[in-house]
């Protein structure tokens, strides 16, 4: 089971490595309003899910979020001690 500092230096890793395969490069090479729009898009499926679907379900969109934000995080080269300094 992973948490948000080895998610972090996962996707760092797959950014890194530049692998043309990777969602992850894939969605940095979309650029700032791609992976904004993601996030958007997972914050209201992270609302629906907390109204109609189960703990599991919401569980999933959640993660996500958490993805897509750590994409974002990337992409401006922010790391988990940038957000832990606000929490």
């Amino acid at each position: 089971m992973k948490n948000f500092d080895d998610l972090y230096a996962e996707l760092k890793a797959k950014a890194e490595a530049a692998d043309p395969n990777s969602r992850t490069v894939k969605e940095l090479e979309s650029g700032i309003h791609f992976i904004g729009k993601k996030i958007a898009e997972e914050a209201g499926e992270v609302w629906i899910a907390a109204e109609y679907q189960s703990d599991d379900e919401l569980a999933e969109e959640i993660s996500q979020l958490i993805y897509h934000a750590q994409v974002m995080m990337i992409a401006r080269g922010l790391t988990p001690d940038d957000i832990y300094r606000y929490l």
